[in-house]
């Protein structure tokens, strides 16, 4: 805030009362223009002197723009002091008025006003001093352009107001997102990173109640930070739903993902979302992609176990006692049938024996019945005839063998 050092005194015009000359009050105001930032405080300096009899016995500030045609801002009798302004009285001759927090339509002309003992004299006094009051402004320099800001690039901020008269003579400092970062008029950022990304203030170092306006810096890049998570985690039993999640920081936010399956040869690509469900196990990574660039996530490895691994303990111990038992009968029946084919070979062997030992022997001696009717015998002479007969006693069928000779 600047106050103009140019003084102006002013002396009340002498007054007659009933024809005849009277002692004068004066009013002095030391600046005649102020100038002040919205925000800041600002003191408008006022002193006054009445000679004797003259004695003061009420006061009163009046902000107008024509003569008492305006608002009564603080008067003596006033039983409750108004909230933002204080009438300066530290002395008996002391009439400066003090504003805080200063608001944009405090800006016009203050006055002072007297009243004395003497029912016949009250003053008020035209001249009075005019306030001022203007907005800090923060000014951007952009070597690039109106293009976007991208990471490397720098930038310049100027914070300035028009009270200075654009000498930047008074104190500046800046804010970040509302944490303090530097002092003076001018703020340099150079090789600029997603981190110089934010809201940016300035404020008078005397009052930093009175602020500029927010400028929004948005830096540009491609995505960074990329990476997978597994939900809900990298080792699942069989038929359980998995989802893989790809995560990016990016400005502006990426425009497209893509999921591949990671092979020993190749990797092949499965997805175009940010969440994707995978039906097998395996090597998985995203890539996410905006206009700056893209950026790969680390491979994630799905393992999806066996089925018969996730059976319950008592499961698996019920099914291996099963098939133990099964695989014991099949045992004892294999065996069983050996046995009753050794059985059977053995009683069969048992009665050949029996048939040979109820064997006899029986030579019969045939006639030759080519014999003529006279009682020759024949040329050939006797032929004998051997035959064998088998005696079985489990059965009566007789069997016969003949043996011819």
């Amino acid at each position: 805030m600047r106050i103009e050092k140019k003084n102006l005194t002013w002396t009340l015009i002498p007054l007659f009362l009933a024809g005849v000359f009277c002692n004068t009050c004066k009013v002095i105001y030391q600046q005649q223009r102020i100038c002040a930032v919205k925000g800041s405080s600002v003191i408008i300096p006022c002193s006054f002197y009445c000679p004797e009899p003259l004695r003061v016995n009420g006061c009163r500030w009046v902000h107008a723009k024509s003569h008492l045609k305006g608002t009564l801002i603080y008067g003596s009798n006033f039983k409750t002091a108004p909230k933002r302004f204080h009438f300066i009285q530290d002395n008996r001759q002391n009439c400066s008025l003090k504003i805080h927090p200063v608001e944009r339509n405090d800006a016009g002309k203050y006055t002072f006003r007297l009243t004395t003992n003497s029912k016949e004299f009250k003053w008020s006094h035209q001249v009075g001093s005019t306030l001022k009051v203007v907005d800090l402004k923060v000014s951007v320099t952009n070597p690039d352009g109106n293009r976007a800001m991208q990471e490397g690039d720098s930038l310049n901020l100027t914070c300035t107001h028009s009270c200075d008269g654009g000498n930047l003579s008074s104190a500046f400092t800046w804010f970040k997102n509302g944490e303090h970062i530097n002092e003076g008029s001018i703020l340099y950022l150079s090789n600029m990173s997603s981190e110089n990304t934010g809201n940016y203030i300035c404020s008078l170092k005397t009052h930093t109640g009175a602020t500029s306006g927010a400028i929004h810096i948005d830096v540009e890049y491609g995505p960074k930070n990329t990476s997978v998570s597994v939900s809900p985690s990298m080792e699942v039993d069989a038929g359980t739903n998995v989802s893989l999640i790809c995560s990016s920081h990016a400005n502006p936010p990426v425009e497209n993902y893509t999921w591949f399956r990671v092979d020993a040869k190749f990797s092949k690509d499965v997805g175009h979302q940010p969440v994707f469900f995978p039906d097998y196990g395996g090597k998985y990574l995203c890539c996410a992609t905006n206009k700056h660039g893209s950026q790969n996530s680390s491979v994630v490895v799905l393992k999806i176990k066996a089925y018969w691994t996730t059976l319950p303990r008592e499961v698996l111990i019920i099914t291996a006692i099963t098939v133990l038992l099964i695989v014991i009968a099949l045992i004892a029946i294999r065996r069983f049938h050996k046995a009753s084919t050794w059985i059977t070979e053995t009683g069969c062997e048992e009665e050949i024996q029996d048939c040979m030992e109820n064997t006899d022997y029986v030579n019969w001696l045939s006639c030759d019945t080519n014999q003529s009717q006279e009682g020759h015998p024949s040329e050939g002479g006797a032929e004998v005839i051997y035959t064998t007969v088998y005696f079985n006693h489990r059965n009566t069928e007789q069997q016969v063998d003949f043996h011819t000779e």
